[in-house]
């Protein structure tokens, strides 16, 4: 017989629906951060799986005299 295969912590399924929660979230902050942003990047900060930090980097073109 084969031992059942054990799951990764923090990853069952009393936390799934928290997951898709939060990474639902997540993507909305990143929606939000790419809104009206012409020239630059955006910077996702992953810790244990889990956005924890957007960066933002906006350039801003001068028009020459």
């Amino acid at each position: 017989m084969t031992e059942p295969t054990k799951m990764p912590s923090g990853t069952g399924a009393g936390n799934q629906g928290e997951s898709e929660r939060h990474l639902e979230e997540s993507i909305a902050s990143v929606r939000e951060a790419l809104t009206g942003l012409r020239y630059g990047s955006v910077q996702l900060t992953v810790h244990e799986g889990r956005v924890v930090q957007i960066d933002v980097t906006e350039k801003r073109r001068l028009k020459p005299n």
